[in-house]
């Protein structure tokens, strides 16, 4: 590194090629099975904020009709 603290674009390049040479990527099983599972959470938080939604627009309508 030079004394003023900023780094050579070569030397750049060098640390981003030694640093995604650690990178893991995932497999093909482990990216499928996550993408299953968060599809699973996807459709559960969906259904779960539609009800939430629905409550509330109801108890709203119900509060407004008093009015």
């Amino acid at each position: 590194m030079a004394k003023d603290g900023k780094t050579s674009p070569g030397e750049f390049i060098r640390q981003v090629r030694s640093e995604t040479s650690k990178v893991v990527w995932p497999s093909r099983e482990e990216t499928i099975r996550t993408s299953i599972f968060v599809g699973i959470l996807v459709l559960i938080l969906s259904l779960f904020f539609l009800g939430v939604d629905s409550l509330f627009g109801a108890l709203v309508r119900w509060l407004l009709s008093l009015v």
